[in-house]
């Protein structure tokens, strides 16, 4: 349905060559899908969407929406931002403090050219209708201001689905929120999402959101898209080690490629012994690479003998230090000369120093090329 094609995006600094924000660019969002763009600072997310929405202009590349070219350099098409009739959320929101919450809503409505404007009746049935649709119809002539910042991020978003676009862009909405609100509004955006079949382009550099929010989403870096697929995929399968660090929490053991085994299994030998690992083809006897294992993929039990289970990955260790972090104890494990992370059920609790096996299942180890 929205359709990115080579984007590219620069900004002149006042002494060398332009700063490359977007560097070729391509996705493909599907009809009634959540796609989120995640990434670090400055990697470029948030300047794809504002090309998307019209708010920048590339210097090439192409969207398209549906059937409709919203901007082309080959065809010299830049649609203007009202003209592209996109929903959008912006980080601050956007109230208007001295406006009701109905005001706010209705504003987008009342401030399109007159012949397009719909009549005051039909006006406030869509308002009520956006502002209903977001729990929010009980507040409608209270002052925005007066509504806490769960409140008004759901504000927002009734003024960006009162335009019936079918498409919202929404750039990290919830970074303005407690923790504690943050999770619960996640849980509502989804619903909304779903509720609405709205085709929407989700932006923010929290991990969690994106994994938790997504149909599919795209990792960036340095302006570019360095993997797609959907959270799964992406938190199980990394494609390098940016993205196994970036998406989550993972271990890295630089290895070499011993041998390579059946249906994309390699045996790989460490500093701290010998495992097996799943990977993509390609690797050869003698490579050097990283293996990315989860802390939370990682099994522990005391004691200082493998028990010759878990396909011949299992290492003996020593607990180093340990941290109680509520749902989990996070435990750092010392094997070899390397520094592993452990996540156990709370439960499950060892003093430093205590000698420890650990075993990784082989389809849980991913090998990587190193950076």
């Amino acid at each position: 349905m929205l359709s990115v094609q080579g984007l590219i995006k620069t900004f002149p600094v006042k002494s060398g060559s332009p700063v490359v924000a977007v560097n070729q660019v391509s996705l493909e969002i599907k009809e009634g899908e959540l796609f989120t763009l995640l990434g670090p600072s400055g990697c470029g997310k948030t300047t794809t969407l504002r090309a998307i929405a019209g708010l920048e202009k590339p210097d090439s590349g192409h969207i398209q929406l549906q059937d409709r070219i919203l901007f082309s350099s080959t065809r010299s098409i830049d649609l203007p931002a009202h003209a592209r009739h996109i929903g959008m959320v912006f980080q601050s929101y956007a109230i208007w403090p001295h406006l009701s919450v109905f005001e706010n809503v209705a504003f987008p409505l009342r401030t399109g050219p007159r012949r397009s404007r719909p009549a005051r009746a039909a006006i406030r049935l869509r308002v009520m209708e956006a502002l209903e649709k977001v729990e929010l119809g009980p507040f409608a002539e209270r002052p925005a201001t007066n509504l806490s910042g769960g409140q008004q991020q759901r504000l927002a978003l009734a003024r960006s689905l009162v335009r019936n676009s079918g498409v919202l862009l929404l750039d990290e909405p919830l970074s303005n929120l407690d923790a504690k609100l943050r999770e619960s509004m996640r849980f509502e955006l989804k619903r909304m999402q779903r509720e609405f079949g709205l085709t929407t382009l989700y932006v923010t550099h929290d991990q969690t959101e994106a994994l938790g929010l997504s149909s599919r989403l795209a990792v960036m870096r340095d302006g570019q898209v360095v993997q797609i697929g959907k959270p799964r995929e992406i938190y199980e399968q990394p494609i390098n080690r940016f993205v196994a660090d970036f998406v989550g929490t993972s271990n890295f053991i630089e290895c070499v490629v011993e041998a390579v085994e059946d249906r994309g299994v390699y045996r790989v030998t460490t500093s701290a012994g010998s495992l097996r690992a799943r990977g993509p083809r390609g690797f050869e006897a003698g490579t050097l690479a990283a293996v990315s294992i989860r802390p939370e993929q990682i099994e522990m039990r005391a004691g200082e003998t493998p028990s010759g289970e878990g396909g011949g990955n299992e290492m003996p260790g020593s607990v180093v230090e340990r941290q109680y972090l509520g749902d989990f104890m996070d435990y750092v494990v010392r094997t070899g000369d390397i520094n592993l992370r452990v996540r156990c059920n709370p439960s499950f609790r060892l003093r430093a120093g205590t000698n420890v096996v650990l075993s990784m299942h082989p389809d849980q180890c991913i090998l990587i090329m190193p950076d």
